[in-house]
């Protein structure tokens, strides 16, 4: 009973940085249009930023307490910032050519953690996580990582802004309009653009605080963590519909289950198969997705 009740918790805080990264990917695709393959190299902005923050060279800064706190707020910031500086200079002038904007985000996806890699090397960097963090919590007889919670709340938290975002908030409907109808909503005096760039913040945001959350569950950064990440959440994106957040949460609990019984039921590394075997299945039985959205631009 208490491995089946750790496995699902790792598995749950698995499938929450999944989604962390996802949702971003999910919400600029969904309301954009745009197949933002540079994603992963946010994440890794974040990752490190966070790392470096923590690691003491940012006043206030530290791996514990408040320290720790102005740490992933730094990197999300930094995450952000940077995202912000992609949308600007190369995705906002690419809106119309399509093909154009994948080999953009592409050559940034791989030139980031190339210069990652130039900066502080290709060894991975142990992670300083906070005094609080580094136990464990007992449930139901399992001694699990307290970290995972963390992940898990933080997800959720993402989930729920994102959602008010969407279907509350003034600019969230904007978007949505603006992707219907661009040129009826400029016409009614609204800036459509600065809308977008909102959209890829908070995308970009998301990815970075997957980065800096994501050091807690491995115990250290690497410049290709965001790539391998990027992987599955493809994979997440796909399996919840393309455009939907809310499909995307569900895809990434599935994925984040699947993998973690089936790398300690079975031989170790067929847990990333298994996750292709359900992509599989799941496109045969549902094309569409978990939640696929009814159209560009109102993701469920």
């Amino acid at each position: 009973m208490d491995t089946v009740v750790l496995l699902t918790l790792t598995g749950l805080g698995l499938g929450a940085l999944y989604f962390l990264v996802a949702s971003g990917l999910s919400l600029i695709f969904g309301l954009m249009d745009v197949l933002n393959f540079a994603h992963g190299a946010l994440l890794s902005v974040g990752a490190y930023a966070t790392w470096w923050a923590a690691d003491g060279h940012l006043p206030g800064a530290g791996p514990d307490g408040a320290g720790f706190l102005l740490s992933v707020l730094f990197g999300t910031a930094v995450g952000t910032a940077a995202a912000v500086l992609l949308e600007l200079a190369l995705i906002r002038p690419l809106y119309t050519r399509p093909r154009e904007q994948v080999l953009a985000t592409v050559g940034v996806g791989l030139a980031v953690p190339a210069l990652l890699m130039a900066v502080w090397g290709a060894d991975a960097r142990p992670f300083p996580k906070p005094a609080a963090l580094s136990g464990t919590v007992r449930l139901l007889g399992a001694a699990v990582p307290a970290d995972r919670f963390v992940l898990v709340a933080a997800a959720a938290a993402v989930l729920v802004v994102l959602r008010l975002f969407l279907g509350r908030t003034r600019h969230g409907l904007v978007v949505r309009a603006g992707v219907e109808d661009r040129a009826m909503v400029t016409a009614l005096g609204i800036d459509v653009r600065k809308a977008f760039t909102l959209v890829f913040a908070i995308g970009g945001a998301a990815a970075a605080l997957a980065g800096a959350l994501g050091g807690l569950y491995f115990g250290s950064v690497s410049p290709g963590q965001g790539t391998s990440l990027l992987i599955f959440a493809f994979v997440v994106v796909v399996m919840g519909g393309m455009g939907s957040v809310t499909g995307a949460a569900a895809a990434s609990v599935a994925v984040g289950l699947v993998q973690q019984f089936a790398n300690y039921y079975t031989a170790a590394g067929l847990g990333d198969l298994s996750v292709v075997v359900l992509l599989a299945v799941l496109l045969l039985v549902r094309p569409r997705g978990l939640a696929a959205a009814g159209a560009a631009g109102r993701p469920a």
